[in-house]
């Protein structure tokens, strides 16, 4: 997995358009690329000589090769529009850092069962979303299969048959109460998510398309 950092410093007289826009025009058109997995935003809590103010936004892409592809097919106009609004107000410089290793706190606090049948079971989804591989177990859903229809023309979705043949295998994780609101985040409003039983007995949720 790679971070694509971008660490840009604006000057005071722009700092609120620039922030405003960033979070709901230019963050949102870099992921709307399908590019990378998640974007954070910080602030760097160092003042400056020159003043104005800097910040540092991370894009997690799964690759070097995808991230070589946003340079190519989006970056130079998703460039451009920010000098057209902000021309000699902003100094950007960008870095690629590619992750070695990650380590995390283990706490006990998961409370969901978590039923998972595509896009949420490649590692790189998880970094992307949970910020953590999940560690899961084999299960199978029956009464259900795989919808002809996909959401967006992209991405599977199940739909229940009430037919005992019909099944479905996949994961089954267990996750805390903030990381299945990240998950209903990562899923959208495409999805809506329901208690399912698995074979194996336990209660899960799962997402269907709406």
């Amino acid at each position: 997995m790679y971070i694509y950092n971008v660490t840009t410093n604006i000057e005071d007289t722009a700092h609120g358009e620039w922030l405003h826009w960033m979070k709901t025009v230019h963050i949102p058109q870099v992921l709307s690329t399908g590019k990378f997995l998640s974007a954070k935003m910080t602030k760097v809590l160092v003042e400056e000589e020159s003043g104005g103010h800097t910040y540092s936004v991370q894009y997690t892409v799964p690759d070097k090769e995808t991230l070589d592809r946003y340079y190519e097919e989006d970056a130079s106009r998703l460039r451009e529009d920010a000098m057209k609004l902000f021309a000699g107000k902003l100094v950007s410089f960008r870095t690629e850092l590619e992750v070695v290793d990650e380590f995390f706190v283990h706490r006990n606090t998961a409370t969901h069962q978590l039923f998972t049948y595509g896009t949420l079971q490649e590692k790189e989804v998880q970094m992307g979303v949970f910020s953590r591989v999940l560690g899961g177990s084999d299960d199978t859903l029956h009464h259900h299969r795989i919808s002809n229809d996909k959401v967006a023309g992209l991405y599977p979705t199940i739909e229940p048959t009430g037919d005992s043949k019909d099944h479905i295998k996949g994961k089954v994780y267990t996750i805390t109460e903030e990381e299945l609101k990240k998950a209903d985040f990562y899923e959208g409003e495409a999805y809506k998510r329901e208690v399912v039983v698995l074979s194996s007995g336990k209660k899960a949720w799962v997402y269907l398309a709406r």
